[in-house]
């Protein structure tokens, strides 16, 4: 393990950062900002910048993007995930492809933080937009990709029931994310949700529910290169 790091009083104040975490399990921090103040942020950018340590800072707000981007310069923001990438351009990839499938427009921004979490962890992906159960055939359009994806991450709201069908039709894991799109009975994902925890195919992983940073990084942990 790495030499034990003391972090800086104002960021002891709320923060300790696992450094080591790439070290340990492969795979860096992320830094989820919604919740967090501006100046909780830019100490934590700070901390990553002086340790040269890639970070990804997730659900990232309007008033926290600007000042970021200027203490981290190349830093990527990428407006539909809220994501805000440290360095900006994702390693060379490694191991298995991942296919994100969006099953609507509305699910894009879930899909998005996916498919960018993937990337930046080392993994060759491709996203395939509005593909719904309400029209199967734009799936079967897209069998070659997905059969030649070792990880496939389905991002669905509503009645959730796209990634049991893709389940059915690919040997690869599939990563289900239930988002909070639909109507009241939806309950803001609860009902996609529950579908997908109770998927007949078997294969499907679930991740909770908007989860696409989760949704991506066990994606990109499922298509790493074989030891």
């Amino acid at each position: 393990m790495g030499e034990t790091w003391v972090p800086a009083r104002a960021l002891s104040d709320f923060a300790r950062l696992d450094h080591d975490r790439a070290a340990r399990r492969g795979y860096p921090e992320a830094v989820l900002c919604e919740s967090k103040s501006v100046d909780q942020v830019l100490a934590i950018a700070d901390a990553v910048r002086e340790r040269e340590a890639p970070t990804l800072f997730t659900r990232v707000r309007l008033d926290q993007r600007d000042p970021l981007e200027q203490r981290l310069p190349g830093a990527r923001w990428d407006g539909d995930a809220r994501l805000l990438a440290w360095p900006g351009e994702p390693p060379e990839p490694t191991g298995g492809l991942v296919v994100v499938l969006a099953a609507g427009t509305s699910d894009l921004p879930v899909a998005r933080e996916a498919a960018l979490t993937a990337a930046h962890l080392g993994r060759s992906t491709e996203v395939v937009v509005d593909v719904g159960v309400a029209g199967l055939h734009r799936v079967l359009g897209h069998l070659q990709l997905l059969r030649s994806a070792r990880a496939v991450v389905v991002v669905a709201g509503m009645d959730g029931a796209l990634p049991g069908v893709v389940a059915g039709l690919v040997a690869a894991p599939v990563v289900a994310v239930p988002t909070s799109v639909g109507y009241g009975a939806a309950f803001q994902g609860l009902a996609p949700l529950l579908t997908m925890l109770n998927a007949c195919a078997p294969g499907v992983a679930v991740v909770n529910i908007d989860n696409g940073y989760g949704a991506g990084h066990l994606a990109a942990q499922i298509a790493a290169p074989v030891s």
